[in-house]
């Protein structure tokens, strides 16, 4: 009788212990003032960004609606009469299209595929310097341009790529060969624009890589040495896995930035003898909307230009997710 008794206690337990916890009654939760209240030093620390983000990311949308009419400033967005998608039709229809797009995509590919690795690679490099002053140096040298203006980065450029007085074309006349008109060369424009956007952006990079890098366990670099891995290997198989998640966040980073390339760059690289290499998207909507007032038909390029930009970066993006899925890092 007293084994029937405690086969039932414990079969009342069980049941009990696989019986859910009630979960919290939404009558008692706090409402939406009170856990402001409670917690409002959090949100006053947020709130200056997201007012930034409300006046200048998300109010400015409403203005994109002029892209759909034939605005006129004296009649504001609201008044101005409805052009439909004939904005659109007349840029997809132009001669430039086809020219703009090659070279807005060629150029943002090729800037991606360049600049984007190199930071990866100078943290890597770095990361095998011991601490001291050395690794001090050398991260502040890399670090320094990008406290540099990109008009006088431009300004440099035209200095030291002058046809005659260029300290370049000096020493390639120096060594016999024929001076060379780089800012008025369409075939020099996308190696000079990408070459700068390496020297200028990788060392800011190249920091949140590092820090990405400090993170690692070290306890992994010494079981691998106690194992007898190599210098290469232990890059191969501690740091690039610990740093892989950083990667994939810049990169989905980078691609959502693919198409809005640096047009004051470009602009201000731009001469009547580059044309053909150096007009691009952005450069054009600021040729046509501000230069031309043509203020609608500019509107709906640069939508263009946003939606694209919005499509390779859901792309990318599923790319990632898939590859994060199946263990790749």
């Amino acid at each position: 009788m007293s084994t029937l008794t405690m086969r039932n206690a414990g079969s009342n337990s069980q049941s009990e212990a696989s019986t859910p916890a009630p979960g919290p009654n939404p009558a008692q939760m706090p409402s939406l003032a009170k856990r402001v209240a409670s917690r409002w030093q959090l949100y006053a620390l947020i709130a200056p960004a997201v007012a930034y983000l409300v006046v200048f990311k998300f109010w400015p949308m409403y203005g994109a609606q002029i892209a759909f009419r034939n605005y006129n400033p004296f009649d504001g967005f609201g008044g101005s009469p409805w052009a439909g998608v004939r904005h659109f039709q007349r840029f997809f229809a132009s001669p430039q299209f086809d020219t703009l797009l090659e070279n807005t995509l060629g150029l943002a590919v090729t800037n991606l595929l360049i600049a984007f690795p190199v930071p990866i690679i100078l943290a890597l490099m770095l990361n095998q310097l011991r601490e001291g002053r050395l690794r001090s140096i050398v991260q502040g040298i890399l670090y320094s341009p990008t406290f540099i203006s990109t008009v006088i980065v431009v300004g440099m450029l035209y200095i030291l790529l002058s046809p005659r007085t260029g300290l370049v074309n000096n020493v390639i006349a120096l060594f016999g060969g024929e001076r060379i008109l780089f800012m008025g060369s369409p075939e020099w424009f996308r190696p000079i624009f990408v070459g700068t956007t390496v020297w200028q952006e990788s060392g800011f990079q190249m920091v949140i890589y590092l820090a990405a890098l400090a993170s690692i366990d070290p306890a992994l670099h010494d079981a691998a040495r106690v194992d007898g891995a190599s210098t290469w290997q232990r890059i191969r198989h501690v740091d690039l896995p610990g740093i892989a998640p950083t990667i994939a966040v810049m990169f989905l980073l980078a691609v959502g930035n693919l198409m809005n390339i640096s047009y004051e760059k470009a602009l201000l690289m731009q001469t009547p003898l580059n044309l053909e290499t150096s007009q691009i998207i952005q450069t054009y909507v600021y040729q046509s909307g501000l230069q031309q007032a043509q203020f609608s038909y500019s509107a709906a390029i640069g939508l263009f230009n946003s939606l694209l930009n919005l499509v390779l970066l859901l792309t990318f993006a599923r790319i990632v997710s898939r590859l994060q899925r199946r263990g790749a890092w």
